[in-house]
């Protein structure tokens, strides 16, 4: 069972933003984050979401991931995120990342559950902290796929 903790965050929003991932499998852990010029927080706390999925290595891999994001938690667990698939994303905000999401979800066995932001769940926390630090960060990437929008 692999545990994946997600956070993202945008200051202004839209504006700077970032995103933290924590990877726990087994006795293995890893944080990652990246920052971005220009970006929405909804933006972020998808992205974190799908760079995480696209590290695993094993297709088929049992996964939980914990996620304070109502937008991405309920897309996905109320299957809405399929519906707008079928109606070709018309009319959908972030219809680039819904589809990099959906051609990796499908390759693993992902549960979702919503914890509360800014509260006593120390993953979630420090996932907070990378995607702030990332957004304020020096080396900020440009979210393409928000400029074209």
């Amino acid at each position: 069972m692999i545990h994946i903790y997600t956070d993202g965050s945008a200051r202004g929003n839209p504006g700077p933003g970032g995103f933290g991932i924590v990877l726990i499998s087994g006795h293995h852990r890893k944080e990652i984050s990246q920052g971005y010029k220009h970006t929405t927080n909804n933006r972020m706390e998808l992205l974190s979401v799908i760079v995480a999925l696209e590290m695993l290595k094993r297709d088929g891999s049992e996964v939980t991931i914990y996620s304070d994001s109502k937008y991405v938690v309920d897309s996905v667990e109320k299957k809405w995120v399929f519906g707008w698939e079928k109606k070709g994303f018309k009319g959908k905000k972030n219809a680039d990342l819904w589809k990099r999401f959906l051609r990796i979800y499908p390759k693993h066995k992902v549960h979702f559950k919503w914890v509360k932001g800014h509260a006593d769940n120390p993953e979630n926390n420090l996932c907070d902290e990378l995607a702030v630090t990332a957004a304020m960060g020096q080396r900020l990437l440009i979210d393409e796929g928000y400029e074209r929008s």
